[in-house]
């Protein structure tokens, strides 16, 4: 499933514009994507819980030369999924 796929799924279920529902989709990622960089969880009960964790900086190796490089620290972003879509699951 990809964007379009999910907004044209919300305006079927919520009898609503592809316009009205791409911009609730939008909504909620930009929601998500906000909260997160203020550094804090955003918790969906049943289906999920998204935060940020620090990478540490590192070293790796270039594989073509060998050659050792420094990765630098950065933020990912992580996904935990909840009870409900884990049980929806199996």
């Amino acid at each position: 499933m990809n964007k379009n796929d999910l907004v044209a799924l919300v305006a079927d279920a919520a009898s609503l514009s592809k316009a009205d529902a791409t911009r609730a989709v939008d909504a909620v990622f930009d929601g998500i994507i906000d909260t997160l960089k203020k550094g804090e969880e955003v918790r969906l009960v049943g289906f999920g819980t998204f935060a940020v964790s620090d990478r540490a900086a590192s070293q790796g190796r270039n594989p073509r030369t060998g050659e050792k490089i420094d990765i630098p620290a950065s933020k990912q972003p992580k996904f935990k999924p909840g009870k409900t879509l884990k049980d929806a699951l199996n």
